[in-house]
């Protein structure tokens, strides 16, 4: 088990210690019962794109950082947001929701394959800022 020194607000603290006193229990348990009830796990990605994510690892820090500063294109970003705006007012059609929802879901990818990059570079000893994810001229 590690150990780890947490501060938290006078009404937190009362709270789980009157819970603790209720059920009998040390203040430190029902804290961890209630961080584990905040726990739970990330849906799995299909094995595609898991298999692509630990792909990742095998490249070099030149094309991990490519990967981390990678943009969807702007024409794409300007429809997925003419699109939003639709959305927002009610007024798509079934094929712009279809293009909505596929353009939506690329740019999730994107983010998936962007943070996992930044993750292997930062353990890999390089500081990853939110500037550095940007598309460099």
């Amino acid at each position: 088990m590690s150990h780890y020194l947490l501060t938290v607000p006078e009404d937190i603290y009362a709270r789980a210690r009157r819970v603790a006193e209720e059920t009998a229990q040390p203040v430190d348990q029902v804290m961890i019962d209630y961080l584990r009830t905040l726990s739970t796990p990330l849906p799995a990605l299909p094995p595609e794109e898991e298999a692509e994510l630990e792909a990742l690892k095998n490249l070099s820090d030149d094309a991990l950082w490519t990967i981390a500063r990678e943009q969807m294109p702007e024409h794409l970003q300007d429809q997925m947001q003419v699109l939003m705006d639709k959305n927002t007012m009610g007024s798509l059609s079934a094929e712009e929701h279809a293009d909505l929802e596929r353009l939506v879901e690329r740019g999730q990818r994107l983010m998936v394959r962007k943070s996992e990059a930044s993750a292997i570079l930062t353990n890999r000893g390089y500081t990853v800022t939110p500037k550095d994810m940007t598309a460099r001229e």
